[in-house]
């Protein structure tokens, strides 16, 4: 993606920031004209080694116009930067009466000092000693006859400071602080063209599709972004271009949105300034143009960021329904259901108008034509006048295709104005945009103008109310211009095919993002903020420069969500039993649920496998699955190819390998040995018990024999059939 760069460029401006050793301003004023300027900044090294810097700001006029003839005063405000002070000096303002004719003379004088003609010099003041870190302001009256006669033009005006030194480490030792700066003066009659502004009014969420709750209380704040942006516009009237993801957030919020933040919507819709909607996300038109995509971006849908707890609830009629015997059931009571708004609802900008679109500004005829099918007909796009050829009327048309033209220089110098929070630094960027607006107006006389601001979030009120009032006319009305006759014009910009190629490859991401999701209850929980990132890459405000880098970050980011739900890498499982349950183990680093499908595929017919295992992985957790294997005969190492898949069937992840050594004959082998130990065991418990239980028998006879009658002879005898090995010699000899 390319963006053209006027002449004016902000770095041209840094430069001017940074020469003179002195601040001033000079505010010249006439029946309430005040006085913008421009400044120069230098550094000079003190005898100790530290640097001394005094800034020098110069400007005239109201933010750098006066009335032709007119006397005026001057306001010169010295600021000193440095850690010492700085003395009394003597401040001279003059002025070249030759006009500079064009924006390339203009940009000479304020970036080289580069004019024509002499200079004279309009008064001088001298100026209070100021502490480091510490400013003054000194006034001076300028009559009309030290003006003079001065045609309509813009001339360029000096300033210079002298006399002014800083002391170094002993009173003996001082730096001088000369120093200039430059601006210019308009001087012009009254304005008769309409002058409209265009202020983008945008929010980006530091890591999301939607702005979250605390993001809105933050940015709805009284010293929020947004509120200064509407601070900012109220009272004028600049032509508002709103993104529709701002009143989406608040509203997707239902009950829960933030007070304040439902206040500056209501704020928004109450304020009397024309409108129109930006593309969702502010995403760039004409990249998708020259993507050749088919219909411009939208998002999938705004149903996952709704909670239905959030919204009231309706009641929904239930139809009654027959019973078989051919009578009707009595009608049921209605039910409650929460009454969500559509995406329709979510993103309404009240009383937008239709068909606008503001893209960057490289766009080619082939675009326009797709703007004009994607919107219809009657689609107006919004480009600078350096797509055109300098051709700045407000209203023109190339090949049939209608458009509106912001004048480029005065946009850039007004964009930096309304961003610039330095009022002294703000009064030098006026000035160059009164004067490039002076020049803009001066070739088609009459002719409405437009100045686009560029995007940016985090103006201050005063500084974009200021920029602002310094162009736009009173009852300005865009479409009042729409209905001007258009100017003829032709397309001078040339494209950049990356900007297309990489939306290409964030598409292609998309659809394989869309198979993946597959794995989800709702799909759309995982797409719907992924369409509203990738039109957040493609956003306008986003620097050229930085545009490949936002792309490579969000493709890592879908890389990353590819690879959140796995099986991760595992050692090798030892297997020693014929039938048992494998574990393993599936990642889900998502914040939903996923469904998948285990597959497992063996390398080797010794180990039957089932082959699909179908489970539930609950939101950024691991869960093991159990797969019941069964081994043959036989042992060695099996390589198991596991794999995951959606429901639908979409490869998850393919190549796996888990590695299981099997040991399944050692398992029979242990039972066997276990076994006959088992059976020795037993027997010889058995054998012990008999043998005890016989001796017991015998004694008990011989003890009974021997308190009898009977022949001890005899009892002896009984004893030896009842115990055998009892009347065995214990010593082992014979009687």
């Amino acid at each position: 993606m390319s963006v053209n760069t006027p002449e004016t460029g902000f770095r041209a401006r840094l430069q001017r920031l940074a020469r003179g050793t002195a601040v001033f301003a000079i505010v010249l004023s006439i029946a309430g004209f005040a006085a913008p300027s421009g400044a120069a900044a230098a550094e000079t090294p003190s005898p100790g080694g530290d640097k001394q810097i005094v800034t020098l700001h110069v400007s005239a006029g109201l933010r750098g116009t006066i009335a032709p003839g007119a006397s005026t005063s001057a306001s010169l405000t010295v600021q000193n930067t440095s850690d010492s002070l700085l003395s009394a000096g003597r401040v001279r303002v003059e002025l070249s009466r030759t006009p500079l004719a064009d924006e390339a003379a203009i940009a000479s004088w304020l970036d080289d000092e580069k004019a024509p003609g002499s200079f004279t010099a309009l008064g001088s003041e001298s100026t209070e000693p100021i502490e480091g870190g510490e400013s003054d302001t000194t006034s001076i009256f300028v009559p009309e006859a030290t003006i003079g006669t001065l045609a309509p033009g813009v001339y360029p005006l000096r300033a210079e400071l002298n006399g002014a030194t800083t002391g170094g480490p002993s009173s003996d030792d001082t730096v001088a602080r000369d120093a200039t700066a430059t601006s210019v003066l308009v001087v012009t009659t009254t304005q008769t063209a309409q002058v409209g502004v265009l202020v983008p009014i945008t929010a980006t969420p530091a890591d999301g599709a939607l702005l979250t709750a605390d993001e809105l209380t933050a940015l709805t704040a009284p010293e929020g972004g947004l509120t200064a942006q509407l601070d900012g516009v109220a009272g004028t009237t600049a032509v508002l271009a709103i993104d529709p993801s701002i009143p989406a957030a608040i509203r997707a919020l239902g009950s829960s949105a933030p007070a304040q933040a439902t206040q500056w919507l209501e704020r928004l819709d109450d304020l009397p300034n024309s409108r129109f909607a930006l593309q969702f996300g502010d995403a760039d038109a004409a990249v998708q143009a020259q993507a050749k995509l088919p219909e411009l971006l939208q998002p999938t849908t705004l149903a996952p960021f709704l909670e239905p707890t959030n919204f009231p609830l309706t009641r929904v009629p239930t139809e009654p329904t027959d019973t078989p015997n051919g009578t009707a059931d009595p009608t049921p009571a209605p039910t409650e259901t929460p009454a969500l708004p559509d995406d329709e609802e979510l993103t309404e900008v009240d009383g937008a108008l239709p068909r606008i679109l503001w893209p960057r500004t490289d766009v080619t005829a082939e675009n326009l034509a797709a703007f004009a099918g994607y919107l219809g007909d009657g689609t107006t796009t919004i480009v600078s006048s350096t797509a055109v050829g300098g051709q700045n009327a407000a209203h023109a048309t190339v090949a049939g295709q209608d458009l509106l033209v912001t004048d480029a220089a005065s946009s850039a110098a007004l964009s930096d104005a309304a961003s610039e929070a330095d009022p002294a630094t703000r009064q030098r960027l006026l000035a160059e945009a009164a004067a490039h607006l002076y020049l803009a107006s001066s070739k088609a006389p009459g002719t409405p103008l437009l100045i686009g601001l560029d995007r940016d979030e985090t103006r201050s009120p005063d500084a974009l109310r200021e920029a602002i009032s310094a162009a736009d006319s009173i009852g300005f009305e865009l479409s009042a211009v729409r209905g001007t006759k258009p100017v003829a014009a032709k397309l001078s910009t040339e494209t950049d095919p990356a900007g297309a190629a990489e939306l290409t490859n964030l598409l292609a991401d998309e659809r394989t993002l869309g198979a993946f999701a597959s794995i989800l209850t709702d799909p759309q929980e995982l797409l719907s903020p992924e369409r509203i990132e990738i039109m957040r890459v493609l956003a306008v405000g986003t620097p050229a420069e930085d545009f490949t880098e936002k792309v490579q970050t969000h493709r890592a980011q879908t890389r990353e969500t590819l690879g959140a739900v796995s099986v991760p890498p595992s050692s090798t499982i030892q297997l020693i039993s014929a039938n048992t349950d494998l574990p393993i183990r599936v990642r889900n680093d998502l914040p939903w649920p996923v469904n998948v499908q285990l597959t497992v595929r063996p390398s080797d017919p010794r180990l039957d496998v089932k082959p699909l295992v179908e489970t539930v992985v609950q939101a950024n957790t691991t869960l093991i699955v159990k797969v019941p294997v069964s081994a043959r005969v036989g042992s060695g190492e099996v390589d198991l190819r596991l794999g995951l898949h959606s429901p639908t069937g979409v490869v998850i992840q393919d190549g796996q390998i888990l590695r299981v050594a099997v040991r399944a004959d050692w398992e029979a082998i242990g039972l066997g040995i276990l076994g006959t130990l088992i059976v020795l065991l037993i027997g010889l418990g058995v054998v012990r018990t008999v043998l005890r239980r016989r001796r017991e028998a015998a004694e008990a006879a011989a003890a009974a024999a021997a308190g009898s009658d009977i022949d001890p002879t005899e009892a002896e005898a009984v004893r030896a059939a009842l115990d055998p090995e009892a009347m065995e010699p214990k010593d082992g000899r014979g009687e």
